[in-house]
């Protein structure tokens, strides 16, 4: 994965169309190592998620590196890294999947649901109301433990989510509005010659949490 970090590194400091456009094959080489490294996972996490079809394509998973710039503040109009979301429909999916980031210093592999329609994020909160049993085993089983320190805590509520007692015993999961799992890489692990192996290891330590949000969801 060094075309990738090096363009991005560089990216990073010449984030203008000018500089882009001078430095295009350094952009699609980097691209083509990103999406066989996509490959190479959908291969591998096919044969242990049936729901992903050993058929599905890099392209329909890995996102534009360019930016939707009409609503933001910041106007660069790249994005300074490559990210993937491997679903059962790719990228577009709202199903519970995977997702790979890579970017200098700040790279990650995840997976879960995130920003959930009110319709399933009610969902996902009503099997942890009638079915908790499955999910606290799975985030304090070793095997998910040893990458996840338990669900990201982005946007979660500080008071009770409507129809929920504050004294539920799974209260403080129940406040989630991300339903998402996150461990970190660094530089070194993106540049090891089986980070593909890495990635997969990751994927499938978190593989019960994204079936038990999937049959929470009615996938």
């Amino acid at each position: 994965m060094q075309k990738t970090l090096s363009f991005l590194k560089q990216l990073k400091n010449n984030n203008n169309k000018d500089w882009f456009d001078k430095n295009k094959p350094d952009y699609l080489g980097a691209k083509e190592e990103f999406e066989g490294l996509v490959t190479k996972v959908i291969a591998g996490l096919a044969k242990a998620d049936k729901k992903i079809s050993p058929e599905m394509k890099a392209k329909d998973c890995v996102f534009r590196i360019y930016k939707d710039v009409r609503f933001s503040k910041d106007k660069t109009p790249y994005k300074t890294n490559m990210g993937a979301s491997l679903n059962p429909d790719g990228r577009k999916s709202l199903v519970a999947g995977y997702y790979l980031h890579v970017e200098p210093g700040a790279s990650f592999l995840a997976g879960g649901i995130y920003m959930p329609e009110p319709a399933i994020l009610n969902a996902v909160r009503q099997e942890i109301d009638y079915n908790p049993k499955p999910l606290l085993k799975i985030l304090s089983a070793p095997s998910f433990k040893k990458y996840f320190k338990g669900l990201d805590e982005e946007d979660k509520l500080k008071t009770v989510p409507k129809g929920f007692d504050k004294n539920h015993p799974q209260i403080e999961l129940l406040k989630h509005k991300h339903f998402i799992v996150v461990h970190n890489l660094n530089d070194k692990d993106i540049l090891a010659k089986d980070f593909d192996k890495v990635v997969l290891a990751g994927y499938k330590a978190m593989q019960p949490f994204i079936e038990y949000l999937r049959i929470a969801a009615g996938n």
